[in-house]
């Protein structure tokens, strides 16, 4: 059965498919007279007799978003018919065949439409959708609820975060406009309220609760969705998600769908993640987040083992980019960072939005976890999109070829090596600047092949110990196990992209 998570959007001409919780209250009183308080019960809020108080008051904030596009299109293809030699209908067929072009007729330019929602934030015509509701559109006209509407001109988008800003001339009509609340005050079980443009049904309001918080749908590096059961469909994408006091806790921006119909999972942008680009996309035009120049990865509990790290957290880098912010302030691949900015970081995807929400230019303190010990550095951001445009992070390369032979083995882990010659590195095409001893053979049934390794990576490290024969792994694996780790620590260097990986050390 295939199951696909589909944005909560488009009409006509957009069907784009994302990949894919009581305290007690009672007071206990000594022959002494003291009284020992004890944690008040947390009371939930009632679910409200009607909705309709509310909606009568946010319903004239939330918009029509429709847009037109040129695409272009063949048609349904036209395959020649196939008939006996000699058939009379041959000729015909052909010559119908030929002067309609066949399957080589040029192709149709045509108009399409789609629909979504939105919703205003300020007075002067300041509006709030999504990116993929407005993305590669001709035209965009925002209809308001009392059915006025008005060309609009796009002020930015960010398609990392699926957010864009619209703005409209209404000739100094005041428009009525909600304003952002606090998504993070919210509660799973708490009533939410969507309002939205489902089927092109403008005006539609549901209500539902908030099911999850923090969800991760694989949708960008800064995914923060609020999970509810309210109903959204095609069409509410660019929707707001309100609470019960009327501020906007999210926008609604995804279902997960067997048909593309609600069956009561739906997701919208946390408005704590899209504030700050909101705000962005109003006063530059684009975003302007914070970086700090590393390639990170999960803090599995094997790497935590091996680091002598209490538990699985943080954010292990793998790899610091030249020039960047973080080289700047000493960090080093290895390092787990354990909080920025004063912010814990308990786990890796926490660590590209806590420092995609930091002020560009901004001096931090970042807190890392290093040779067995915590150690804080200060570092001054840069800005991502400026490093992107000067192409300061690296791609990932093409996979090597596999060669034979081994100058030596690690029996524990599966691996044959041998030490890096001019031939082996135009075998493993391995540059002349990487450094370490390269990995030539990998037992099917080895610990390193269970974890991804493959022949032509190139061990950099072990246990943070630089290597560069066969016997310094050896020596560093041994060492680990004898010092009574589970597991060991390598610096894996695949082509140029660095990469730890926590190898179990099997001591039969």
């Amino acid at each position: 059965m295939t199951v696909l998570v589909r944005h909560a959007a488009e009409g006509e001409g957009h069907g784009s498919i994302l990949r894919s919780v009581v305290r007690l209250g009672m007071a206990a009183v000594l022959a002494t007279a003291l009284v020992v308080p004890v944690a008040a019960p947390a009371v939930a809020k009632a679910p409200p007799e009607s909705f309709a108080d509310l909606a009568e008051r946010l319903l004239p904030a939330v918009v029509n978003v429709a847009t037109t596009q040129t695409v272009t299109d063949r048609g349904p293809a036209m395959d020649m018919p196939q008939f006996p030699p000699g058939s009379p209908l041959e000729d015909l067929f052909k010559d119908f065949f030929e002067r309609n072009g066949g399957n080589n007729r040029p192709q149709q330019p045509r108009r399409a439409q789609s629909l979504g929602s939105g919703f205003i934030v300020s007075p002067d015509g300041i509006v709030v959708t999504n990116n993929h509701v407005i993305a590669d559109a001709d035209e965009i006209t925002v209809r308001l609820h009392d059915d006025a509407e008005f060309p609009a001109k796009l002020l930015g988008t960010d398609p990392k975060t699926d957010v864009a800003v619209l703005k409209i001339d209404t000739g100094g009509r005041a428009l009525p406009f909600v304003k952002f609340g606090d998504s993070d005050g919210m509660r799973v079980g708490d009533w939410v309220v969507a309002i939205g443009n489902p089927f092109g049904l403008g005006g539609t309001v549901t209500a539902g609760i908030v099911s999850a918080r923090g969800r991760d749908i694989g949708q960008g590096p800064y995914d923060d969705f609020i999970q509810t059961d309210a109903s959204i469909n095609r069409g509410n994408s660019g929707g707001p998600l309100f609470n019960l006091q009327g501020d906007v806790i999210g926008i609604n921006t995804a279902i997960f769908s067997q048909s593309g119909g609600s069956i009561g999972i739906g997701f919208a942008i946390s408005s704590k993640l899209a504030t700050n680009v909101v705000t962005q996309l109003r006063e530059f035009g684009r975003t302007r987040r914070g970086w700090l120049g590393v390639r990170i990865q999960q803090v599995t509990d094997e790497i935590a083992e091996s680091l002598g790290l209490d538990k699985a957290r943080g954010a292990l880098v793998a790899d610091v980019t030249a020039d960047g912010p973080a080289k700047a302030a000493g960090i080093q691949s290895g390092d787990v960072i354990l909080s920025f900015a004063g912010q814990e970081v308990s786990e890796m995807r926490e660590l590209p939005r806590i420092v995609a929400e930091t002020e560009v230019g901004k001096t931090v303190s970042v807190k890392v976890w290093r040779n067995g010990k915590p150690v804080e550095f200060s570092a001054k951001l840069g800005e991502l999109e400026q490093a992107e445009q000067a192409s300061l992070q690296k791609g990932k390369p093409e996979e090597s070829a596999k060669p034979k032979g081994a100058e030596g083995r690690v029996d524990s882990l599966g691996l044959g090596l041998a030490t890096l010659t001019p031939q082996l590195r135009a075998q493993y095409t391995i540059g002349e600047q990487i450094k370490g001893v390269v990995v030539t053979q990998v037992d099917e049934a080895g610990i390193a092949s269970e974890k991804g390794l493959r022949p032509g990576d190139v061990i950099v490290e072990v246990a943070q110990n630089e290597v560069s024969a066969p016997e310094d792994v050896v020596r560093g694996v041994k060492a680990a196990a004898e010092s009574g780790r589970k597991s060991v620590l390598l610096l894996i260097d695949r082509q140029g992209d660095l990469r730890f990986f926590a190898l179990r050390i099997d001591k039969g």
